[in-house]
């Protein structure tokens, strides 16, 4: 079937297909397409552009997105994205920190910015830990030939194994502390996840980027098989095979 509803918009904000192919960034053949088949979804990007310029919402436009949400569970898990880590609040670090019970899990490769975001990070991990909390930090190995290659890639004067060289200064206090385990992997050179208790924070690091550069994600854990457990499995899967530091 027709569009009718995309045809509707087009006309109430007097949007011809060109204009419209321009802002979503395709073609006026691929306008064509959308307005002669209502199943026809374009990729979210583009629909989102269309919409915005429309003046409407997508769903509203491709009704079908809607089953398409329904049958994808993991996205409820999804509190908050953002294109970059340093977009997510400063504040929100402390929060997730302050408010876990049980988990505190540093699976990024250097983890260093938060002792600079969060305030009395170390004495704070020392008394969750005391209260029964268990803290573990999976570092990225500094001995590592994936460590130094990632080095060039990224081409920063403060180079990896400096930032690990720091979490790891201000861990040592924490060594003999019952709860807080510190390891080494090389494993996760490109995906860092932070959990605490049930919510994570996951950062996908991209071509050169640093991290503070990269997408980053609030995840909510609301049950089993969802993205907040793929993650879990996966920190604890380089977890079991991370030597100790």
């Amino acid at each position: 079937m027709t569009n009718d509803a995309l045809r509707d918009a087009m006309k109430a904000a007097e949007l011809t297909r060109a204009t419209l192919a321009e802002v979503s960034g395709v073609d006026v053949k691929t306008v064509d397409r959308w307005l002669s088949d209502d199943r026809r979804v374009p990729h979210p990007r583009q629909r989102l552009a269309a919409a915005k310029a429309l003046g409407t919402e997508p769903e509203m436009i491709w009704p079908s997105i809607k089953s398409i949400i329904r049958r994808s569970p993991g996205l409820k898990e999804i509190l908050a994205a953002y294109p970059t880590r340093s977009a997510l609040p400063s504040p929100v670090w402390g929060e997730l920190v302050n408010g876990a019970t049980r988990e505190l899990t540093f699976a990024g490769y250097t983890s260093y910015f938060l002792w600079l975001t969060v305030p009395h990070l170390r004495e704070t991990l020392r008394d969750k830990a005391a209260a029964g909390a268990r803290v573990r930090f999976l570092l990225g190995d500094p001995d590592s030939e994936v460590t130094h290659s990632r080095e060039l890639v990224e081409g920063v004067p403060l180079t990896i194994r400096s930032r690990i060289a720091i979490s790891l200064s201000e861990l040592e206090p924490l060594r003999d502390v019952p709860g807080v385990e510190v390891r080494f992997s090389d494993r996760h050179i490109s995906l860092s996840v932070w959990a605490f208790d049930d919510q994570q924070i996951v950062c996908t690091h991209i071509a050169a980027a640093v991290g503070h550069d990269s997408p980053t994600y609030r995840i909510q854990r609301a049950g089993d098989g969802g993205l907040y457990a793929a993650y879990a499995d996966h920190v604890n899967a380089l977890w079991e095979t991370a030597r100790p530091a």
